[in-house]
Order: structure tokens, then C-alpha cells, then sequence
């Protein structure tokens, strides 16, 4: 070999081993930084609060807190991401910053980034095959739930005091609950959408993240444009029992807790246990279109079904409606999972819609009728543990399909709901869920705020000690704090 080819060999192997050598450091500056965020955020951005007013005016209701927001929400000079790149590569810098963004930058607070979110906001995993999985800060091993999973885990992982997300079929409320932390989704149509993509506009609402059930309420009240005023507490707790039936955490976990957090309350609270599903039955004739033959097992769960099979269609049609031109001329490069829901929505049509739409305004009248204006319900926010990452299709389904039984009731009615941490089992992150009438959003607020600490204390307490109280005991339990809420 001459010495200019051994010279050439020798140039090239060295621009090989730097080439190598740079992969390997990017490579690890990557898992350095995700190890440091948690993988939550696609990208830092910085968003300033206005002055301080003058004296002797408050200061700003949210000064010195930071939040973060999914990558579905505008903000002024940026690209809207909505978790894929193509939607990234192929759309301009938003002219306006989102209003509920800029509602919370007026009233004190700093933006310091967007976070990782499920592709265009059609999945409850939290798993992006572009941008990564952000770490579920409670169990690394198991999904951090979607599809607003950085957001979920920068307030878990305390690398904010809050965060936005959009709800439309759970994605705060389960990524709250999968990762330990509060999260609400309000009364659909209370807080305004403008400068946010739409997912379906009869679902979307705009949702919060907090560890504190404090911080929760002040944005809240921000956001909703509320006064500060004395709280309100519940008079009636009713507790959906076939919902809990779907559950695979111990009853005492969740709804023992709860009634005795209720003990824990002044006033006259009364406890009583419903079963929804034949309450729909009932009150939402509209829902027997739906029925298939997997929903016929027994008339109270079968309805559950059917409110999941007619959110899931209406939907797929909203989806399909926003975003069918994008798709079908650009053909995004799609995780398997979001091409298969996306080449569902695809396919939808207009049959059945309207039938859709009449039994949410059902649904809607059902439940305010239920709760009134001092009730409140609690379901699961999911019936089922976070399944491990890179589950499969099977479980995957499972995991869908008992999800939706439940996340739907507020979907399909427009009630607001939050997601409240109990503790842990088998070592993943416990919730449970209060909702109140559509509106009602204050009084759903002045609940968590009251009855918070008592919630976590009886967890705690239920975490420390074995075995279970019969049914007989917790039935007797609510009894006697009805006699105790007659006596005061």
C-alpha cells in the first residue's frame, strides 16, 4: 500500500472515531439532560409577568409560581408542536400567545418551557416514538399517562409549581392520577380554547396540574375569572359503587378512605352510594343505539360501555373533521398506535352523530340533576394501574377500554372532575376522582381545598395498615356520619 492510501485510511478512520466519538457524547448530553427533566420538556422557552402594581394593590395571585404547558398550546413566535414533527415541519410560528397562557402570565407567573405531549393528542399512554417517553417520576417502569405526560411530570418531578395541559378524553386527568398529583379538568366551555389545536372541540377543555392543592385553586380562579371567596362545602358525597366494580385496587383503598375523610369534616355531609350506570340507563334513552354485543353484560355496565362507544365516534368525527386535509396531504410519520386510532377517525362518518350529540346534552342534563348544586360524585379516575411501557396490544386494549368506561362520564356530560393522589399500591401511584355539576367548578375547587389534607392522612393511614373493612363496617360508617351530620 502506498503512503498516501495509508494516509487516506488513517484520515478516515480518524473521521470515523470522531464521528463515533460525537454520536456517543450527544448521545449521553441527551441522557444527561433527561435524567435532569425527566424527559418532560420539548422545549425551553421563558415567559415574563407583568410589574407588580403599586401599593396598596394586591400582588399578582400567582407571583413566584412557574408553570409549564404541553406542546398544544400557542405561544407568540413559536411553532406548535402537537407531539410530532411533521406537524412541527409543515406549520408557522403562532401570530398570538394562547389566551388561558396569557391569563396566567397576566396574573403573576412564569412559562418556563413546552412539554412533551402523545402525537397529536390522540393517545392516554403518554409514549412518543419521536420525542421520548418522559420518565413517570412515581414509577420509572410503568407510562406516566396522556396525552399531556410532560406536563404531568414536571409538576411530579417538581420542576414547576404547575402545568396546562388539554383534556379531552383524560389527558390530564390521567397522567395526574398515574403520576401522583392533582389534576383538573373543568366544565367544558369554562375556559377558552382560543390559541390552542383542537382535538375535538365537544371534549377539549383546558386542564391544570398542581402538587398542592392551594396552588390548584389559585389558578383555577384565575383561569375560570373567578372572585376569591369563603368556601363552600358539600352537603351530599355520593359514591358511584358500580364504578368502583371496575376497579382492581381493594375497595379500602379508595372508597374507605374517602368516607372517612369525610368523617373528618364539619358540617352535615351525607354519604349515600349510587349506581350510575342504571341512573344512565335511565336518564339518557339516547345511548341504547350504541350498544354492541361486548356492552351486554348487565344493564348498570353495559351503559358505561355505551357512553364510551358514543364519546369514542363523536370523537373520531371531530378529528376527523380538524384534521383530515393535514393528513391525507402531508402523511405524517406516525407512532402504530396513533396511525391506527388516526385511520379509525379517517374512516368515521356522520352516521350516528347526531344521536351522539343528543346524548351528551342527555347526559349532561342527567348529572346536573343528580349532583344539584351541593353534591358531589366519586368515581376511580382510572380503574387500573399504569401498565408498564411498551405494553402490549392486548393489555393496551384492556387498558383502554376500562379507562373510557369511566373517563367518559365527564366527556360526555361536561362535568368538571379532579384527579386526587391516595397513596400507593403494589408500589404505583393510587386516585380517585370528585366531580361536581357542569358549572359548579368553585365549589368543586372549595371541596379539594377542604377536604385535601383529610384525604391524604387516611391514605397514609390506609397505605400503614392490612386488611380491609367488610362492607358491613363501611356501610355502618356512613350511617353513623349521617345520624352525626342530623345531630349537628
Amino acid at each position: 500500500m502506498s503512503s498516501m492510501a495509508k494516509v487516506c485510511v488513517l484520515v478516515g478512520l480518524g473521521i470515523a472515531g470522531l464521528i463515533i466519538v460525537s454520536r456517543q457524547w450527544e448521545k449521553k448530553k441527551r441522557q444527561k439532560k433527561r435524567k435532569e427533566d425527566f424527559g418532560a420538556f420539548i422545549e425551553r422557552l421563558e415567559l415574563l409577568p407583568p410589574p407588580q402594581p403599586a401599593p396598596p394593590v394586591a400582588r399578582h395571585i400567582l407571583t413566584d409560581l412557574t408553570f409549564a404547558l404541553q406542546d398544544i398550546f400557542d405561544v407568540e413566535g413559536y411553532v406548535t408542536g402537537f407531539g410530532n414533527p411533521d406537524w412541527l415541519r409543515t406549520h408557522d410560528p403562532a401570530a398570538k400567545t394562547a389566551g388561558s397562557v396569557s391569563l396566567v402570565v397576566a396574573h403573576g407567573a412564569t412559562c418556563v418551557g413546552k412539554t412533551v405531549m402523545d402525537e397529536l393528542a390522540y393517545s392516554i399512554t403518554g409514549e412518543n416514538r419521536h420525542y421520548g417517553t418522559p420518565t413517570n417520576p412515581a414509577i420509572a417502569s410503568r407510562i406516566p399517562g396522556g396525552s399531556a405526560s410532560g406536563s404531568a411530570v414536571a409538576v411530579a418531578a417538581k420542576l414547576v409549581d404547575f402545568a396546562l395541559g388539554i383534556d379531552t378524553d383524560g389527558s390530564v386527568r390521567i397522567p395526574a392520577a398515574f403520576c401522583g398529583i392533582l389534576g383538573f379538568r373543568p366544565s367544558h366551555g369554562s375556559v377558552s380554547t382560543f390559541g390552542v389545536v383542537p382535538m375535538a372541540q365537544s371534549f377539549d377543555t383546558v386542564g391544570w396540574f398542581a402538587r398542592d392543592a392551594n396552588v390548584l385553586r389559585r389558578v383555577g380562579h384565575v383561569l375560570l375569572q373567578l372572585p376569591m371567596v369563603d368556601l363552600r362545602r358539600p352537603r351530599r358525597i355520593l359514591i358511584a359503587d358500580d364504578c368502583f366494580e371496575l376497579s382492581s385496587t381493594p375497595k379500602e383503598k379508595i372508597v374507605d378512605v374517602v368516607v372517612r375523610s369525610i368523617q373528618d369534616l364539619p358540617g352535615r355531609q351525607v354519604v349515600n352510594h349510587v349506581n350510575l350506570g342504571q341512573y344512565i340507563t335511565s336518564k339518557v334513552p339516547s345511548l341504547k343505539i350504541f350498544r354492541n354485543e361486548e356492552s351486554r353484560n348487565g344493564e348498570g355496565k353495559s351503559a358505561l360501555k355505551d357512553l364510551s362507544n358514543a364519546f369514542e365516534l363523536l370523537q373520531r368525527y371531530e378529528f376527523k373533521m380538524n384534521h383530515e386535509e393535514w393528513v391525507s396531504t402531508v402523511k405524517p410519520h406516525l407512532g402504530y398506535e396513533i396511525s391506527v386510532r388516526v385511520r379509525a377517525a379517517l374512516e368515521s362518518t356522520e352516521e350516528k352523530i347526531q344521536s351522539c350529540l343528543k346524548a351528551r346534552n342527555e347526559m349532561r342534563e342527567a348529572l346536573c340533576n343528580l349532583l344539584k348544586d351541593d353534591g358531589i360524585l366519586v368515581i376511580p379516575t382510572v380503574p387500573i394501574l399504569p401498565p408498564n411501557l411498551r405494553s402490549k396490544k392486548r393489555q393496551l386494549e384492556e387498558f383502554y377500554s376500562r379507562a373510557f368506561s369511566v373517563l367518559s362520564i365527564s366527556g360526555m356530560s361536561g362535568c368538571c372532575q379532579v384527579s386526587i393522589p391516595l397513596g400507593m399500591h403494589e408500589g404505583c401511584p393510587l386516585a380517585v376522582s370528585l366531580m361536581a355539576r357542569h358549572g359548579a367548578d368553585r365549589f368543586l375547587l372549595d371541596t379539594i381545598l377542604d377536604l385535601h389534607p383529610s384525604l391524604q392522612k387516611q391514605a397514609e393511614i390506609a397505605s400503614n395498615t392490612q386488611p380491609s373493612i367488610s362492607d358491613d363496617c363501611q356501610i355502618d360508617a356512613a350511617e353513623n356520619y349521617k345520624e352525626k351530620g342530623a345531630e349537628d
